[in-house]
């Protein structure tokens, strides 16, 4: 039996592979350190733990609109206005199960055949994936540890043609872990306004997890562009709720509908149950959530200066997110290699660059959602490939 041709354009995640194989291994007796999955460490703050359980007593189980409860829409709202200082309507904000969705219905909407969609390289995997399966020609903007991995703007001035329907940002980014600042991204602004047709995704799902005392310079303060732009956000990362599949977006009035009747085929609405916890992870205690970010910067600053004490490796300085994109190419090896032998080998689960992209092959992707302990542990193991 035949099966859609599109369907053989779908591209995977290699970080759940690895984590697979890390799993099967540590069941067999092998210790190990898993530094591969993009997910922290922690637990789900009490307090948004005990609003799910609420939800569930008080028979809050049923479907919601599409969009989402319309109290979590206001929620999210009035943090944008708390954080940003910007104005948002809560009809222009879209509930999703987790931030994939978001780029699953952009894709969806901006693509197709004849369309053109750049996204960062190396980047998120699903942004390729999901740009070949809408039919559109993938447009990789190469991010190069000379720039720091964030965007050169000559090479994206050159990729912008009359075909570009979408360009995907990602700040900070997964997997480098570089982080544009206020200034660079007025300067970013400056050349999206020379192309008044190019949408923009930017996806700011680790906007919260920002190190060395910097804010996110997010793109909803640009209000010449929100009628064009698309913002993702949301909890899993910030809130250490991965798997409660809970994600927001903010959408250009003309494009809400679309996406939200792509919602409605797709997956009904969100959880109910998350979406309540999610609104007392917005108002209510923030301090875990400052205590959580205190820790990925300890970890942070602790791989930055080991790491770079090896005389084959050496490590970018992330700026947010918690990830580390180690240059290994000194070793001789490619980061396939090298990851393969880190887990079969020295019992440490990394991520090889190639998971993100075809530019770069000479780094891995370690996840600092770690103790500092297992890290320092990890760091001697790899040292001696």
């Amino acid at each position: 039996m035949e099966v859609s041709k599109r369907i053989f354009e779908l591209e995977t995640e290699t970080a759940f592979a690895i984590l697979a194989k890390a799993n099967n291994l540590s069941s067999k007796g092998m210790d190990i350190i898993n530094l591969g999955i993009g997910q922290p460490d922690f637990p789900t703050p009490q307090n948004i733990q005990e609003a799910a359980i609420k939800a569930i007593k008080e028979g809050k189980h049923g479907y919601t609109p599409s969009n989402g409860l319309p109290e979590l829409r206001d929620a999210v709202a009035e943090k944008i206005l708390k954080d940003y200082d910007v104005l948002i309507n809560s009809e222009n904000i879209l509930i999703t199960p987790g931030g994939k969705p978001v780029i699953f219905i952009s894709a969806l909407i901006f693509g197709g055949p004849d369309k053109e969609i750049i996204y960062p390289d190396p980047g998120f995997p699903i942004y390729r994936s999901m740009i070949k399966f809408s039919g559109a020609n993938p447009v990789p903007l190469f991010l190069d540890e000379e720039d720091n991995f964030e965007i050169n703007f000559d090479k994206l001035k050159n990729l912008i043609t009359s075909k570009t329907s979408l360009i995907i940002i990602n700040n900070p980014n997964n997997p480098t872990g570089s982080f544009m600042d206020q200034n660079k991204i007025d300067k970013l602004i400056n050349i999206l306004e020379e192309y008044p047709n190019l949408h923009i995704l930017s996806d700011e799902i680790y906007s919260k997890i920002i190190f060395d005392n910097n804010t996110m310079p997010t793109l909803l303060k640009y209000k010449n562009l929100h009628n064009r732009l698309i913002v993702l956000d949301g909890w899993s990362k910030t809130y250490c709720m991965t798997g409660w599949r809970l994600g927001w977006s903010v959408w250009p009035s003309s494009y809400i509908e679309y996406a939200n009747k792509l919602c409605v085929n797709n997956h009904s609405c969100p959880s109910s149950i998350s979406q309540y916890a999610g609104i007392e992870a917005i108002k209510g205690p923030q301090e875990e959530l400052t205590k959580i970010v205190n820790e990925f910067q300890k970890r942070k600053e602790f791989i930055y200066k080991e790491i770079n004490k090896l005389d084959k490796i050496s490590c970018f300085n992330p700026g947010g997110a918690f990830y580390a994109f180690p240059n290994i190419s000194k070793t001789g090896l490619s980061g396939k290699e090298f990851s393969d032998i880190a887990l079969e080998k020295k019992g440490v689960a990394l991520v090889p660059g190639t998971s993100f992209g075809n530019n770069a092959e000479k780094y891995v992707r370690i996840s600092f959602a770690n103790s500092l302990e297992k890290i320092e542990e990890a760091i001697k193991r790899i040292s001696t490939i």
